[in-house]
């Protein structure tokens, strides 16, 4: 991964990162700065599926689009580009707990050198509730409203009531 090969300034709990690769799937894994951390703790990482696309200099022609004449077609450069794609919720992308925060700032990281995505996080530091948003690369405002009782918000009807359920047993 092209991050990783310009040697980013990592957060101070992470040493350094492990990479491996699984057939389609790319694990970046934390390596904790810390020694009283056990080598058997799993620290955090995070997880992407691996895809290629073919990147054009410029647009392709539409199927199904006239020709004009019979010009011979020019071939349109292009190369093909392999994409770590972090999709998914929850422990899906962000797995194990040991060092989980530091993780997401990197993940916060390269989610900023996207071109195409959306990262949606609440994080907790110092006791302080954090929302991120992140979409295609720019930090979008993002905030987190804590009710006591989410009925009260006006929303009151439009919810399963999952005590209620009889088809919940």
């Amino acid at each position: 991964m092209d991050y990783f090969e310009n040697d980013p300034e990592l957060p101070p709990e992470v040493e350094n990162v492990d990479i491996t690769r699984r057939n389609n799937t790319l694990i970046i894994k934390a390596v904790s700065a810390d020694d009283n951390l056990s080598k058997y703790t799993p620290t955090a990482q995070l997880k992407a599926s691996v895809t290629e696309n073919r990147v054009y200099e410029e647009e392709p022609p539409r199927a199904g689009a006239p020709s004009w004449g019979d010009e011979e077609e020019e071939e349109i450069p292009s190369e093909l580009v392999e994409f770590a794609c972090f999709k998914g919720d929850l422990e899906t992308v962000l797995q194990n707990t040991a060092l989980q925060y530091p993780m997401f700032l990197v993940l916060r990281e390269i989610a900023m050198l996207s071109e195409k995505g959306t990262l949606t996080a609440i994080t907790e530091e110092s006791d302080e509730l954090q929302a991120t948003r992140i979409v295609e690369g720019e930090v979008r405002a993002a905030s987190v409203e804590v009710v006591e009782n989410p009925q009260q918000n006006g929303s009151s009807d439009s919810g399963i009531n999952w005590r209620d359920n009889k088809f919940i047993s």
